[in-house]
């Protein structure tokens, strides 16, 4: 026997024994108290042994409940009193310090100096210039819309990524959205469709028609023009976004859980109550890049000449330069692309989808960004990036290697309370935001929580301007990759970007001049179907 297991038995038999002649000697209120404790510390020694299903119990009785209770709360023991600032994933402490900040409008400054290692590998830095600039307000917009867009979007340079209501409390949706309205951004509706709460405030919105096609679907999960137009004519709608993967878990359907399926939210989404809403991983209207390039005009027309893109993680380049192919053939060109890196968030996804699957941001960004230039489609087509974005210097990194707009979805919730808790899957978030508990999410206050995301984008943005004139420009626009630079394995200072090159202007369309990864990469591309095997052996630069 274990010695827990002979502890068990001495309590049983020589404990009870005591505590009852205790309480038969004294008669006091800490003798019953006394055999109460022993009596039930038995009863419950002899279940685990006897009768528990779990090993530890059986070895190790009563004393099991301490390990399962400390492990259910691991993740805020490790947050709150072993992690230093800058450790902790997938945001540290210095990171969320920084977005409570900024919400609240507090002091956001440092002292006594830096706690990382600015010479540490692939670490991430900005060359200054000794001719600082102001950035007008005219630089401060970016305008959405290619040549067939007859209602284009003045966009901010940061805006609330996509997020559900369903994933998301409706008391979270509505003060992200009075922030949104409040901040001068917009507020994408997420694949749950756009609902009342997204609506409610009138920040302005970007509709996201996911793989389930919820909010324009019928009752066999087909597109439905008529329910879909009648929510694309509205005012408050700015663009569509067709949901084609997203980074935390690409070439996987998205996921709400039955237990945060409401009745309204079956109604918003016409979906069952009983059992998780689980998107395809393929949109029907999207099997191929063709078919994805027509239904964007349908959808253009529908909408009464919206902009409307696609959004996707990057996996295999070739099935990208395959939709390059397509727009070329067909004419038709996507108004915006969100590039989403492999290190965004989600409410719940398969851990190997998100641990191993997709391009990051930067390297996806970047990639898009050659390709669409290569293609010569780079000035009819803007580029939205999304993933893990908490400080201006986050955002700028993203302009710089490509991305005209940012998208932020964690750090938004940050600051309306989101304090990392890791329960969005489980309807138990501790601070109302990813649940569908109505006694969690009505602890929401939306006018106070909304001020919170205003101040955090007015704030963010301000840095970010702030950055970008200390480098000696006077227009986020003139960022380019080179701008950003990396320290390699052997200490030196590299731009962003080196170990692709930069590609010319519509150099993919004279092959003869391409060689290399693109050459190889733009020969398989096919714009009649999305497949592509990857036969490419990746080498360092310096092997090909």
């Amino acid at each position: 026997m274990t010695i827990m297991q002979k502890f068990v038995w001495v309590v049983a038999i020589l404990g009870n024994l005591l505590a009852l002649l205790y309480l038969n000697y004294s008669g006091s209120a800490v003798a019953v108290i006394l055999l109460a404790l022993t009596v039930t510390y038995s009863i419950i020694g002899c279940y685990d042994m006897f009768y528990s299903k779990h090993t530890l119990n059986r070895l190790y009785p009563v004393v099991a409940y301490v390990r399962y209770f400390l492990e259910s709360y691991r993740v805020e023991i490790q947050q709150y009193f072993i992690a230093n600032d800058t450790e902790e994933r997938p945001f540290n402490r210095e990171q969320r310090s920084l977005v409570y900040q900024r919400s609240k409008n507090v002091r956001d400054t440092i002292a006594f100096g830096t706690q990382r290692d600015l010479v540490e590998q692939n670490y991430l830095s900005l060359w200054h210039s000794l001719h600082p600039k102001t950035i007008s307000d005219q630089a401060k917009r970016v305008r959405v819309g290619g040549p067939d867009c007859t209602q284009p979007y003045d966009a901010s340079y940061l805006n609330i990524s996509a997020m559900s209501f369903g994933s998301l409390s409706a008391n979270a949706i509505e003060a992200l959205n009075l922030g949104a309205k409040k901040a001068g951004c917009y507020h994408n509706t997420g694949e749950g469709s756009a609902s009342p709460y997204h609506l409610k405030h009138g920040g302005d919105i970007v509709w996201q028609i996911g793989t389930g096609l919820f909010g324009c679907r019928d009752q066999d999960g087909l597109f439905n023009a008529q329910s879909f137009s009648a929510m694309a004519t509205k005012p408050q709608v700015k663009m569509i976004e067709i949901k084609l993967s997203q980074g935390a878990k690409p070439g996987h359907g998205g996921v709400l859980p039955a237990a945060k399926i409401t009745k309204e939210i079956a109604e918003i989404r016409n979906i069952a109550t009983d059992k998780d809403c689980v998107s395809p991983a393929v949109n029907p209207e999207c099997t191929t890049p063709k078919a994805l390039l027509n239904f964007i005009v349908r959808l253009r027309q529908l909408s009464g000449g919206k902009p409307v893109g696609f959004k996707l993680c990057i996996g295999n380049p070739v099935e990208f330069l395959s939709l390059c192919k397509a727009m070329l053939e067909t004419g038709i060109t996507p108004d915006f692309i969100t590039v989403d890196g492999a290190e965004g968030g989600t409410g719940a996804a398969p851990v190997e989808f998100s641990n191993r699957l997709g391009m990051v941001c930067l390297e996806s960004v970047y990639f898009v960004h050659n390709a669409l230039v290569a293609t010569g489609l780079r000035d009819n087509i803007k580029i939205i990036a999304s993933g893990k974005t908490a400080s201006s210097f986050d955002l700028l990194s993203k302009i710089a290697m490509g991305a005209d707009v940012v998208n932020a979805a964690r750090t938004m919730m940050m600051s309306i309370g989101c304090i990392q808790s890791r329960h969005c899957n489980t309807n138990m978030c501790p601070t109302g935001i990813a649940t569908q508990d109505p006694a969690r999410s009505k602890a929401i206050n939306v006018s106070e929580k909304s001020e919170r995301v205003k101040n955090f984008h007015h704030n963010t943005l301000k840095s970010f301007f702030e950055l970008v004139g200390s480098m000696g420009l006077d227009d986020p626009d003139k960022l380019m990759p080179q701008m950003l630079k990396r320290r390699s394995p052997y200490g030196q200072l590299i731009s962003g970007g080196n170990l692709i090159p930069q590609l010319e202007a519509k150099i993919l369309l004279s092959e003869g001049r391409l060689e290399g990864a693109w050459k190889e990469w733009w020969q398989q591309a096919d714009g009649e179907e999305f497949y592509a095997e990857d036969n490419y052996i990746l080498r360092p630069a310096e092997q090909h």
